[in-house]
């Protein structure tokens, strides 16, 4: 796909916003018809800038859960071990996002559990499973502050860093 437009973009931001608008009202928002803006859309979905649709389930109102990040190092640095870290924590549920991280800690995992019990329990299970975890750092979560944005595609797609 060619470099999106400014109308792509704006279809880009509604969506990332409002993943369940309907046709109409995406086209109104965006000063298009229905027909050509689900064509744009469909051309962003299949080019992958749009990846997928997603709902946010309000936790809180669903059951009792905590929220860690787990700062990571791993005992050896090498591909393999990377490869293998990666490859077990991806088989985790609780493991609800995962970065690679440049500087100090080599992975910064976010875990959505039960409790701290069963937090603990599933960090015992990685130390046990001998995937190179050397030393953890555990952050809880106490309160959410903001969550969920919309990436700033203005700012990102700006070519020029000393425009306000």
């Amino acid at each position: 796909m060619a470099k999106p437009d400014a109308r792509d973009i704006e279809i880009l931001k509604v969506l990332a916003g409002e993943g369940r608008i309907t046709k109409a009202a995406l086209g109104d928002r965006v000063g298009l018809s229905p027909t050509p803006c689900w064509n744009r859309q469909k051309k962003l979905e299949k080019s992958g800038l749009i990846e997928s649709y997603n709902a946010r389930i309000n936790l809180k109102k669903l059951a009792p859960h905590v929220t860690v990040f787990v700062a990571a190092e791993l005992s050896d640095h090498t591909a393999a071990s990377f490869r293998a870290f990666e490859a077990s924590v991806a088989g985790y549920d609780e493991v609800v996002g995962c970065w690679a991280l440049g500087g100090g800690y080599d992975y910064l995992l976010q875990i959505v559990t039960r409790d701290i019990n069963a937090y603990q329990r599933l960090i015992d299970e990685l130390l046990e499973a001998r995937i190179g975890l050397a030393r953890y750092f555990t952050y809880v979560v106490t309160k959410p502050v903001k969550s969920g944005g919309v990436p700033p595609l203005d700012l990102l797609l700006r070519e020029d860093d000393s425009s306000p």
